[in-house]
Order: C-alpha cells, then structure tokens, then sequence
C-alpha cells in the first residue's frame, strides 16, 4: 500500500478540490508523504513544511489543499477509511449473503491487514489515533463550531451500509447502533492488541473476534 495514490475521500478540512489529474496526483503524493512522517516522527513532530520537502512539491501546495497539520492527517485517516471501504466490499462480494460470520471476519481482517501494511496507518487510523483540537481556523465569532464527526462514527456508517447491502437488511437505526457498539468495542480491544504486540497479539485479536460475533449473533444471526 505505500505509494498509494488513491484520491481521497473530500473533507471540509480541504481548502480546494483538485479537478485535473496533475493537482488530484499532487494532493496524493501529499497525503503519501505525511503517512510517511507520521510513521518516522509522530502525529507531534509532523510539519507542513517537512510533507512539501518530502512530497517534492513547494509549501505553497501544502496550503493550498490544507489550513494545518491536523487538517491534512484528517484527509489522510478519510483517504484510509475510503480504502478500507473498498477493500471490505471486495472481499463481501465473494462471500455467500447468508454467512454473516464470514463478513465480520473480512472486516476484522482488513482492519488488520491495513494497520499492518499501510504507511501512517498506526498513528492516524480512521481519526481516532489524531490528538484533539480544531481541524482549520477558528469559527467567525457568534457561529457554531463546525462538527467533528467522531472516527468511529464515520466508521460505522460505512459498515452498516456495507452490511446491510450484503445481508439484504435495511439499513436502520437499530442495524446502525449495534454495528457502532461492535466498531467500539473491536476498536477498544484491538487498540490494547497493539499495545501489548506491535504486530497486534494473535491471542487478544482471538478474543476480540469472539466477542464481536457473539455480540452481533443476536441481530445478525
């Protein structure tokens, strides 16, 4: 997955959407070289200013995609969960509707799969790994700040779509509310997975596919 040039998903954090192919290939080589120094330096020591030296491209064009740090990490975690989508539905289009088990293991396992592979995957993840603060400038004075859809959340409106399309169920509230718990509970257990093994303890990772289908048998099964 390193290189990938995959445009990513549009965020209210990107100052403009690239049109042509040049400045969609700029943005990606961008987006490339700050997974790249999230994985060397951390989500801290990570700058405008070292991306556009990594990425070959003049600081300028840093800022014209992105107002700061944390909005470009915020288009890269997008750009992550996009890939994570397409990989899910991949692998749910060779696997028979009915077997609802198979499906949850294809999403534990591409999770996996990315937070092994993917350059700046660790640090940033979906947006929950990205420490908190405002993701552009400050709202005019009187507006309501602009909401921050937590990562999670973003994450369990593409698996409930996915889901629902593959078991042929309706996309609903209640399909929607147990696949978050089952998102937060998976990502509690597998955060603590990685912790005790950077490679993700094959033990903890067990358990946590055991609770989830366990958990989600009820509504799914």
């Amino acid at each position: 997955m390193h290189g990938a040039s995959a445009g990513p998903h549009v965020t209210p954090g990107l100052r403009t959407v690239p049109v042509q192919r040049r400045s969609a290939a700029r943005l990606a080589r961008i987006l490339d070289a700050c997974a790249e120094l999230l994985d060397e330096t951390g989500y801290e020591e990570l700058s405008t200013r070292a991306v556009a030296t990594r990425a070959g491209v003049p600081i300028g064009s840093v800022y014209r995609f992105f107002g700061n740090k944390r909005a470009m990490a915020d288009a890269l975690a997008r750009r992550n969960l996009d890939s994570y989508a397409a990989r899910v539905e991949r692998r749910l289009a060779a696997i028979p509707a009915a077997d609802w088990r198979s499906a949850i293991d294809a999403v534990l396992d591409e999770y996996l799969a990315m937070k092994r592979t993917v350059p700046g995957f660790g640090p940033v993840d979906f947006g929950t790994r990205i420490p908190a603060g405002p993701p552009g400038p400050a709202p005019a004075p009187g507006a309501d700040p602009a909401p921050v859809p937590d990562a999670n959340d973003r994450v369990a409106d593409r698996l409930t779509a996915l889901l629902a399309a593959q078991l042929g169920r309706a996309p609903d509230t209640a399909l929607r509310r147990t696949v978050l718990v089952a998102v937060e509970a998976a990502d509690a257990l597998l955060q603590l997975a990685f912790r005790t093994d950077a490679s993700g303890d094959p033990d903890i990772i067990a358990e946590t596919r055991e609770l989830v289908r366990a958990y989600l048998a009820r509504t799914l099964g």
